[in-house]
């Protein structure tokens, strides 16, 4: 066999490209699986924005190297929509680094500034690459519990001093992945002295902040004021714009941290075609209205999902932001066994909590993605399944 470097050992393996071998066969039989695992939306952008990407394609001059940094204009835009958004002020030239999808900059700033025998702060549970990046590294990531009596905001400080002192990064996310909870804006201002007194850079992913419903606005990070000193917001039009397979994202704030995430960059990719990189202008600085649609179908969706769990008995939480629906267990299930047996059995298929750490034991992870016709019949399949009382011994 091919030989591996040391430091592949330090990945795990990749959950979905496993269950999506277990879905490929169940298909293969004939069976109609329900998928809401990945957070990937499932509706289109706005026309505008594909009509952008289709004019800027067909130009002839629209096919070479783009700079690592971006366009000027593409940096305008996203410096503006933080503006108006948020009324955060961001200098483009200095502040705005474009990336290949905010999980690539993720992994690659963690790369650029930690070294091995240093600390990364992590939410635990929480979006996987924040810890994958930090092994890969060769430093140690530190879980922060999100616990549900705490509102899955993290006690920074109950954190040793002694992993303080090797403290080098300080991930949050908010809207949450996997929880769906909301911080805030107090909650990033003791965050943000917390870092300061700490000396460690404050990284936020803030993919969720424009999916929002019933009337809720999620602060940014950058909002503190002197959080740009210490602090780097990543941000992503994945989620927002419906953008998911375009991979336009964005790290913002610390001008010194995204020089350093630059150079990296610069070594290990390349800029955005440039036909996506003027859809991603139209899709942030053009008419804007139709967010507030697409969010108000999914608030619909997140509606039908929410009732139909209290209607069996699992008291998931309504969130005011995000693509999901963060949900308990029932009985004595672990929350691996219960999505594998609702896969293999009712052909719904959910990502268990523990995928995104130890902290995700007890629940499933419900993504929104979905027509609302495909998310009440997948409901009526659970309770269907629920209703023979299956439990884990029941399956040995």
């Amino acid at each position: 066999m091919m030989p591996l470097s040391h430091r592949m050992e330090l990945l795990a393996p990749n959950y979905y490209a496993n269950l999506g071998e277990k879905i490929a066969a169940i298909q293969a039989g004939g069976g109609d699986v329900i998928r809401l695992d990945i957070g990937s939306p499932d509706l289109p952008p706005a026309g505008h924005i594909v009509a952008a990407l289709v004019g800027s394609a067909a130009k002839a001059d629209s096919h070479g190297y783009q700079p690592h940094q971006g366009t000027l204009p593409l940096r305008r835009a996203w410096a503006g929509m933080y503006r108006r958004v948020h009324q955060v002020a961001l200098d483009p030239g200095s502040e705005v680094l474009p990336l290949l999808g905010s999980k690539e900059g993720i992994f690659h700033l963690t790369l650029a500034l930690v070294d091995p025998g240093q600390v990364v702060l992590t939410p635990d549970p929480g979006y996987p690459t924040y810890a994958q990046a930090a092994r890969f590294a060769g430093a140690e990531a530190y879980p922060m519990p999100l616990l549900a009596e705490c509102a899955y905001l993290p006690d920074l400080e109950a954190i040793p001093p002694e992993t303080l002192r090797k403290a080098r990064l300080l991930w949050l996310n908010y809207p949450n992945n996997p929880t769906g909870a909301t911080a805030p804006a107090e909650f990033f201002q003791k965050a943000v002295a917390f870092a300061r007194r700490h000396g460690m850079l404050l990284c936020h992913d803030a993919a969720y902040a424009q999916v929002t419903y019933d009337g809720y606005q999620a602060p940014s990070l950058l909002g503190v004021e002197g959080a740009k000193d210490l602090a780097v917001e990543f941000n992503t039009l994945s989620k927002s714009h419906h953008m998911a397979g375009w991979r336009v994202g964005a790290a913002l704030g610390n001008p010194e941290a995204l020089q350093a995430l630059l150079a990296l960059k610069r070594n290990a990719d390349s800029g955005h075609f440039l036909a996506v990189t003027e859809a991603a202008v139209s899709a942030m600085s053009a008419d804007q209205s139709w967010l507030h649609a697409r969010n108000r179908i999914l608030q619909a969706r997140r509606d039908a999902v929410v009732a139909a769990l209290h209607e069996l008995g699992l008291e998931a939480a309504l969130p005011q932001a995000g693509l999901y629906v963060w949900c308990p267990v029932p009985g004595r299930w672990a929350a691996m066994d219960f999505a594998l047996a609702l896969l293999e059995e009712a052909h719904v298929s959910l990502t268990p909590g523990t995928v995104f750490g130890p902290g995700g034991e007890g629940y499933v992870r419900l993504a929104l993605t979905a027509p609302i016709e495909r998310l009440n019949q997948a409901m009526a399949r659970l309770e269907c399944w629920l209703a023979e009382e299956k439990n884990p011994e029941e399956m040995n």
